[in-house]
């Protein structure tokens, strides 16, 4: 029997299933109200492998995640982004900038939409998504009210031939408006290299004084949310939901 894929492995919480919204390459997930509600926007991470059997918004995962914030009373969005793997000049490159226009247009999008309040929005990044964190970090607009990262690549890895600017540790030390509140959910069995750039991040965050919320999960690897269904994996992720929700709601 052939494995099943990590990326197909159920979430590590089973929140009940609410009303399901497909709209070109965003999946909404939808509370019970008759008023306009905060959102939240899922970023998923890349760069994506040309072989998926499904796209991250069929994942259990963002399926799951999306479930629970809107069991928490706020809209919840998947967006599918393109950071994929591109062939250029100079060899293999992955498209951070091709990704960012996708989540920039799903976050115009969102807050447009007459059932959210556009003043009161949340961007949560994962894994490889969180390069693509750069910019909001960096323009800081006033309805951005939580950025959350987990498990997050904060750097461009070697041979990703990533443009370099995408890198959140430099966004965050740049002046101007203070920087949304942050939350960084860390795994304990994370990969050297990933873990190293998230080191990095949190060195820049307290030598210029950015606030960053940390949840550890000692026992979890990457993608722990999927891959480790343990009761740490779901107080980390129980936490990080409420944590966006107070910053969203308070």
């Amino acid at each position: 029997m052939e494995e099943v894929p990590g990326y197909l492995r159920p979430f590590v919480l089973s929140p009940a299933e609410c009303r399901h919204e497909r709209e070109s390459n965003l999946d909404w997930y939808l509370p019970e109200s008759d008023e306009p509600r905060p959102a939240v926007i899922l970023v998923h991470g890349g760069p994506l492998p040309p072989e998926l059997h499904a796209t991250p918004r069929d994942w259990p995962v963002y399926r799951g995640y999306g479930n629970l914030l809107a069991s928490l009373g706020l809209v919840a969005v998947t967006v599918e982004h393109r950071m994929r793997v591109v062939a250029t000049a100079q060899g293999p490159a992955t498209d951070c900038a091709t990704a960012v226009l996708d989540v920039a247009s799903a976050v115009e999008r969102v807050r447009a939409d007459p059932r959210v309040d556009p003043e009161r929005i949340a961007l949560w990044f994962f894994s490889g998504g969180g390069l693509l964190s750069t910019d909001w970090l960096r323009e800081r607009p006033a309805w951005l009210r939580a950025v959350a990262l987990t498990y997050p690549v904060l750097a461009p890895m070697p041979g990703w031939g990533v443009d370099p600017r995408f890198e959140p540790s430099a966004a965050i030390t740049e002046p101007g408006t203070p920087v949304p509140p942050l939350l960084l959910t860390r795994v304990g069995l994370e990969a050297d290299a990933v873990a190293g750039t998230v080191a990095v991040f949190l060195k820049a965050a307290a030598d210029t004084g950015v606030p960053v919320e940390v949840i550890d999960v000692p026992n979890g690897h990457h993608a722990f949310d999927m891959l480790d269904h343990t009761d740490e994996s779901r107080r980390a992720v129980e936490q990080a939901a409420n944590w966006v929700s107070a910053r969203l709601t308070r």
